[in-house]
């Protein structure tokens, strides 16, 4: 899948990497009005990763209609990210997307860079749990809850989420990080805090999946640092039955969703697996 934040800032750009070979599509994060975000400088390349601080700039969800419309020519499943500042305008931004057609709602929870848009309301499991209820009272389509990394159990998010009605979960988003620049004596980001993605937090995504797993029965999307077929391989031993990819666009072009697609099957022949179904959750079986 495409992870929300890359790429999807307009509908061709969503049809494109469908057409690359993409198996769903997340759309950028929106909200009720339109929000410039935050000023640049909004992203810093490290060594291991990116920081970005955009501070969710969208046009607001009335406005990208058009855009999800044209995404789902590609053939692939759309989902549509919803953010707001309380349950109730999470809520209508989830009847919003639904009303424009997307085949699932993923409820961003835990944007670390936007206050008051994220882990404000998702580090909270009587939040998350009743946003969750909320928007499963409104709409009729898939609800996955984005959760935060950024907290002491994920695992309890996940299972507020379940308790309040969603039918999956995606893990993880970024890690809260900084970097500053020497010379200048002062943070690199305009909001000098930001969210770590990429190689650098893929063996916390893998921990937080690994938990999540055994706490809820519902379906676990993971999310973090997958560039090639072992990363998503790791997802989905520890419990995913589904993988988003994002940073990795950047370096490896939209190409990295065939790649990976293409290692799996690869993976798969070679070790007996039939589907990849047979492959999620392995390691916890090992593990006893």
């Amino acid at each position: 899948m495409l992870a929300s934040g890359i790429l999807n800032e307009t509908g061709k750009s969503m049809l494109e990497v469908a057409r690359a070979g993409a198996g769903a599509i997340v759309t950028k994060s929106l909200g009720i009005a339109e929000r410039s975000g935050h000023p640049n400088p909004c992203i810093a390349e490290i060594e291991c990763g990116l920081l970005n601080a955009m501070g969710l700039p969208n046009p607001g969800v009335k406005a990208y209609a058009d855009d999800i419309k044209e995404a789902k020519a590609g053939g692939v499943p759309v989902f549509g990210s919803a953010i707001g500042g309380s349950p109730e305008e999470i809520a209508e931004v989830a009847v919003a997307l639904s009303a424009a057609g997307v085949d699932a709602v993923e409820l961003n929870l835990s944007c670390p860079h936007a206050k008051g848009y994220g882990v404000e309301i998702g580090s909270s499991p009587e939040k998350v749990r009743e946003v969750c209820g909320g928007v499963k009272s409104m709409i009729d389509i898939p609800v996955f809850a984005k959760l935060t990394p950024n907290t002491s159990s994920i695992a309890s998010l996940a299972s507020a989420a379940e308790e309040g009605g969603a039918d999956g979960i995606v893990a993880i988003n970024t890690l809260k990080g900084m970097t500053i620049c020497p010379e200048l004596k002062m943070p690199v980001l305009s909001n000098r805090i930001g969210g770590l993605s990429g190689p650098a937090i893929r063996s916390v995504g893998v921990r937080c999946v690994f938990e999540i797993f055994e706490a809820v029965n519902i379906p676990v999307i993971g999310v973090g640092g997958i560039s090639t077929a072992r990363d998503a391989l790791e997802y989905i031993m520890a419990g995913a039955q589904a993988v988003q990819i994002g940073t990795a666009i950047r370096s490896q072009g939209t190409a990295v969703f065939a790649d990976v697609c293409v290692g799996l099957s690869d993976f798969m022949s070679e070790n007996g697996y039939k589907s990849v179904s047979d492959m999620v959750g392995v390691a916890h079986v090992a593990d006893t």
